[in-house]
């Protein structure tokens, strides 16, 4: 069922926004339906129902109990318990055509959601990844995104360097189209985009990823944490996006999935190569 809600006032979502340190794209373009595995995490609370952060399909451990949309923790450990959390994958959520705006996105009520129990107690590693469980076969006809092997980054590196290897950031939420005047250029659409971005360096937990656009280099911003990094144009997520610089120019900070702490965690919920 198409549902058409009234957003709510512009003081209680920039309330929340401040309250959530998620991520948007940048110097990116419009997606369509190039990705369409990637959605957006909606929250129910008492004050009303607002759009989170981006997250991806992925394999189910147990698809005849749940289907697995991946995010970041940080998307879910700020809500209240009795949250209700949806997800949609419509490509664009809100029409700003009308006064006021209204969502006009398919949803889907999610099951549950669990978060790495050591998530914010190392910042070597924040462990800064969940999932959401949502009603078996409710995705069908969706494909989930590819994971990646034990490692897989770390053996490409010494491979071949990763030097200018570009990733693929998908994303909803705040847009930025021009490099100058701080966070002025901000704006909310409401649509999935996606931007590409090259290699800057690799550590145990962090894929760092340029979005310098002087560079010719996007990525990610406000309202894009959870989504997923591809490799190139494959459909291998290899990270999930988690902060960056403020202003949203510069650098793209995002969490391996490659790991053998994030895959202990995920090895529950997701089938893992």
């Amino acid at each position: 069922m198409k549902r058409k809600i009234l957003y709510t006032t512009t003081i209680v979502l920039l309330a929340l926004l401040v309250a959530l340190p998620a991520q948007a794209i940048t110097f990116g373009q419009f997606d369509g339906e190039a990705h369409p595995n990637v959605g957006m995490l909606w929250a129910q609370i008492p004050s009303g129902f607002f759009g989170v952060c981006t997250g991806t399909k992925v394999p189910s451990a147990h698809p005849e109990s749940y289907d697995v949309f991946l995010t970041a923790a940080h998307c879910l450990a700020w809500a209240p318990e009795g949250t209700t959390w949806f997800v949609t994958f419509d490509s664009q959520t809100v029409d700003y055509s009308v006064d006021p705006p209204v969502i006009i996105a398919d949803f889907t009520e999610a099951l549950g959601a669990a978060y790495h129990p050591m998530y914010g107690q190392n910042m070597a590693d924040l462990h800064d990844i969940g999932v959401v469980l949502l009603p078996p076969g409710s995705t069908a006809g969706i494909q989930p995104a590819d994971m990646p092997t034990a490692g897989f980054l770390d053996e490409m590196k010494a491979k071949n360097g990763l030097k200018g290897q570009p990733f693929v950031a998908v994303g909803y939420g705040a847009t930025r189209l021009d490099k100058t005047k701080g966070f002025q250029p901000l704006f909310y659409e409401d649509i999935r985009q996606f931007a590409t971005g090259t290699y800057n360096s690799l550590t145990k937990s962090w894929l760092h990823i340029s979005m310098n656009p002087s560079t010719g280099d996007g990525g990610t911003c406000y309202g894009d944490s959870g989504g997923p990094h591809f490799l190139g144009e494959t459909n291998l997520l290899v990270s999930i996006t988690v902060t960056g610089d403020a202003p949203c120019r510069a650098s793209d900070v995002t969490y391996r999935i490659d790991t053998e702490s994030a895959r202990a965690f995920l090895s529950e919920f997701i089938a893992l190569p």
